[in-house]
């Protein structure tokens, strides 16, 4: 699947169904740009940037899983010796553990990707601040600035205890 693929798949409602995207106009964004501290947040050009970034990483994630798939097929034969079986038992529940990590991962995409639709890409989920633009490219996924996310996991462990 293909970076256009993914595109075009954002704005299928429901999975296989083709929406046709409103017409807007295409950003024109330099390759070397980096959204900088000093212009508008989350302006027309930082949202196209970090929509192209979220669907160039779907398209590779759906690239690998879609090798983890073949490669799993592919891996199923039958060893006489009960070593090898383990072994490629244990290597196959791994396989299919980062699977499941990838297809979790391209829900958060596809969220974010729907957050740039809506305007809220950016901005914090609980406090409503600005997330900043190290953190987004860093963790384009991110929906809660650093210190929201701090508490968020002080909160998440102080219950866990």
């Amino acid at each position: 699947m293909t970076a256009k693929d993914v595109d075009r798949d954002e704005y299928a409602s429901t999975p296989g169904e083709q929406k046709e995207p409103q017409m807007k106009q295409e950003v024109f964004l330099p390759e070397d740009y980096r959204p900088a501290e000093d212009e508008p947040f989350m302006n027309e050009r930082q949202l196209e940037y970090f929509r192209r970034k979220l669907i160039a990483w779907k398209a590779e994630l759906l690239n690998v899983s879609k090798e983890t798939i073949e490669g799993l097929q592919e891996g199923s034969r039958n060893m006489p010796d009960v070593t090898d079986r383990a072994s490629e038992e244990t290597d196959r529940a791994l396989e299919l553990r980062t699977r499941d990590r990838q297809r979790k991962l391209v829900a958060k995409i596809d969220a974010a990707l729907r957050r740039i639709q809506t305007g809220e890409y950016g901005y914090c989920e609980v406090t409503g601040d600005p997330i900043s633009l190290r953190r987004l490219d860093a963790r384009p996924i991110a929906t809660m600035t650093l210190e929201a996310q701090e508490r968020h996991e002080r909160r998440e462990k102080v219950h866990r205890d």
